[in-house]
C-alpha cells in the first residue's frame, strides 16, 4: 500500500527581494515541519518575485542564488521536500525561465520544471520551457505545472498518461486593482482538471493584494478539500491518501479515451442508428 503524503500549501505576499522572500519561506518550512508535512509548496515566483507585469524590476541574480541555496539547506535540515518557484537564469541575452525547482530532503535539486505556456506579458520577461516533469516521492508519482498552463488540457492528460497522482501547480493571480474574472474561473478550472484526470492538486496563489482567489487543495473527485483566504498569508496541510476511495465515474472510460476510443460500451449495427435524418 502506498504511503500517505502530507502537503503544505503556502501563500504570502512576495517582493522582488529574494533574501526577504527566503526568510518568509524558511519560516513556512519550520511551520510545515511542526505540522508533520512531507512536502512544502509555494506559489509562482515566490522566491524571485513575478516579472510577468509591465514595469517589473529586473532580478538580482547573486542574491537570488544565495536565497535559493539557503532554502535548499533548510530543506535538508528539516528533511522536507520543497517545490521552490523562482526565475531561472539563462546565459547571455536570453530571458530567464519561470520555474519550479524540486528539492529533496537531502537539499538536492531533483529536477526543474519551466513554465511552457506564457501570457503575452510573460513573453516580455521569460523564455518558455518545452518538457513535462514527473518525479516520485516514495511510491507516489508527482507532476508540475505553472499558472497559465491551466488553459491547456493536453498538459494534464500528458501527466495523466505518465501516472501522475499528485500535481503541484503554482499560480500568480495577484497585484490587481480589484476583483475580476479570475475569482470565478480559476479554482473551478483546477477542480475540473483534477476530476477529469484523477489527480490530487495543490494550487497555491500569491496573496499579494489584490489577490483574486486564495490557494486551494483539490481531491481527484474535484472537491476542494482545503482553502486559504485571499489577500492574507497562510499555510494549510492536506493529506493525500492513495487508499481512499473517491468518486470517479470515468476511471475506465478515461483509459479508453487516452487510447483514442471516444465512446464506451458496445456499438451495434442498426439502420435506425445509421439514419440521422429521421425521427
Amino acid at each position: 500500500m502506498k504511503r500517505k503524503l502530507r502537503i503544505a500549501t503556502c501563500q504570502f505576499a512576495e517582493t522582488f527581494q529574494p533574501r526577504r522572500n527566503a526568510a518568509v519561506m524558511r519560516r513556512y518550512l519550520a511551520r510545515a515541519q511542526a505540522m508533520r508535512a512531507d512536502v512544502v509548496h509555494f506559489h509562482e515566483c515566490a522566491l524571485s518575485g513575478y516579472c510577468g507585469e509591465l514595469n517589473s524590476p529586473g532580478y538580482d541574480w547573486s542574491a537570488l542564488r544565495e536565497a535559493a541555496e539557503s532554502l535548499a539547506d533548510e530543506a535538508r535540515r528539516r528533511r522536507l521536500w520543497v517545490i521552490l518557484p523562482s526565475a531561472h537564469r539563462l546565459t547571455g541575452p536570453h530571458k530567464p525561465h519561470n520555474s519550479l525547482y524540486v528539492i529533496d530532503p537531502c537539499g538536492q535539486i531533483v529536477d526543474r520544471y519551466d513554465k511552457r505556456f506564457l501570457t503575452p506579458d510573460d513573453l516580455e520577461h521569460y523564455t518558455p520551457g518545452n518538457r513535462a516533469v514527473t518525479f516520485r516521492i516514495g511510491e507516489i508519482t508527482c507532476g508540475l505545472l505553472i499558472c497559465f498552463d491551466l488553459r491547456f488540457p493536453e498538459l494534464y492528460r500528458e501527466l495523466c498518461r505518465r501516472g501522475v497522482m499528485v500535481l503541484f501547480q503554482s499560480f500568480y493571480n495577484a497585484r490587481f486593482r480589484g476583483p475580476g474574472i479570475h475569482e470565478h474561473i480559476m479554482r473551478q478550472t483546477v477542480q475540473a482538471h483534477a476530476a477529469m484526470n484523477g489527480m490530487w492538486v495543490s494550487a497555491p496563489n500569491s496573496s499579494t493584494p489584490y489577490c483574486r482567489w486564495g490557494s486551494v487543495f483539490v481531491r481527484p473527485d474535484g472537491f476542494i478539500a482545503g482553502r486559504l483566504p485571499k489577500n492574507r498569508a497562510g499555510i494549510m496541510v492536506n493529506t493525500v491518501d492513495p487508499s481512499r476511495r473517491l468518486y470517479d465515474p470515468v476511471s475506465i472510460p478515461r483509459e479508453l479515451v487516452m487510447k483514442g476510443v471516444l465512446h464506451n460500451g458496445r456499438l451495434v449495427r442498426d439502420r435506425r442508428s445509421a439514419d440521422r435524418k429521421q425521427f
